[in-house]
């Protein structure tokens, strides 16, 4: 049987952890086109046609490079990701929660972290934060023999955000294994109580909705000027879709860091305490759980 000891913090990219589509910060230059005109193609075809928004938007930028005679290969993806920008603190945000953790539970918890985003991960790869993520779900291109995109292998949409989820909780992480075969909630390595989704908006609600209905945990954040995205990130607060909602600022001492802070010091007690009573049941010769 698994401890079940580790902590698993989910995260969108894309207004969670930077203001802007990362297509903004890096396809949309190269590719010269802006990014009201690109969105408002890929609205209308995908309204025209009843066409699934993210596959369209993945068939359109190849549509664009071949058209303008731009080739992107795996290594222009990486070095685009340098252009990305990200809220206040991101970027130690990581490493300090890990210390947090490890300070308040005496090393006993883990803490791993997640991306899951309907953005690139061709892109994703090279961000700067990369090596503080476990694993990186996005959508993926196929690359031909001379090393080009074309055409889209792996599509992640707001819905099928959540099978990602499920591999996080079933500890089946590579896209080969399976996740459909029953697996008792005491062999999961990361439990959904022990899960903490974090995104900004009403994209993120199928992965919140699954994350809350299995005794998971979940945020919403908002740039902290923008009185739509903040009046959204309430509305998913009424409806209980996340436990608490902040900016989106990462730094130490804000709202979103004060609120995270206690939810995990309540994730490591509940850890804690599911360890003793299981212990305490395993000596008087029970069933830990």
């Amino acid at each position: 049987m698994p401890q079940q000891n580790t902590i698993a913090l989910v995260y969108d990219f894309d207004g969670t952890l930077s203001p802007q589509p990362m297509q903004e910060y890096t396809l949309l230059p190269k590719l010269g086109i802006t990014p009201e005109e690109f969105w408002g193609r890929v609205q209308r075809e995908s309204a025209d046609t009843v066409s699934e928004r993210m596959l369209v938007y993945m068939r359109l930028v190849l549509e664009l490079a071949q058209e303008r005679r731009v080739k992107i290969s795996r290594r222009d993806f990486r070095a685009m990701a340098r252009d990305i920008r990200y809220f206040e603190g991101v970027e130690d945000w990581f490493p300090r929660i890990n210390a947090y953790v490890k300070r308040r539970s005496g090393g006993r918890v883990k803490v791993q972290h997640y991306i899951v985003s309907a953005g690139m991960k061709e892109i994703l790869e090279g961000v700067s934060i990369r090596r503080w993520f476990r694993q990186i779900y996005a959508s993926e291109y196929h690359f031909n023999f001379q090393g080009i995109a074309t055409f889209p292998k792996v599509l992640i949409t707001d819905t099928s955000k959540t099978q990602y989820l499920f591999r996080v909780n079933k500890g089946r992480e590579a896209l080969t294994e399976s996740i459909n075969e029953h697996m008792p909630e005491g062999e999961r390595p990361i439990p959904f109580h022990n899960m903490v989704y974090v995104g900004d908006g009403m994209t993120d609600v199928p992965s919140m909705a699954l994350t809350k209905k299995n005794g998971g945990h979940t945020i919403a954040v908002y740039p902290e000027d923008d009185g739509h995205d903040r009046a959204v990130c309430v509305d998913l607060l009424r409806a209980r879709r996340v436990d608490f909602i902040a900016p989106a600022d990462y730094r130490p001492r804000s709202q979103l860091s004060r609120s995270t802070e206690l939810l995990l010091d309540a994730l490591i007690a509940q850890i804690a305490y599911r360890a003793q009573t299981g212990s305490c049941r395993v000596e008087h010769g029970l069933d830990p759980h």
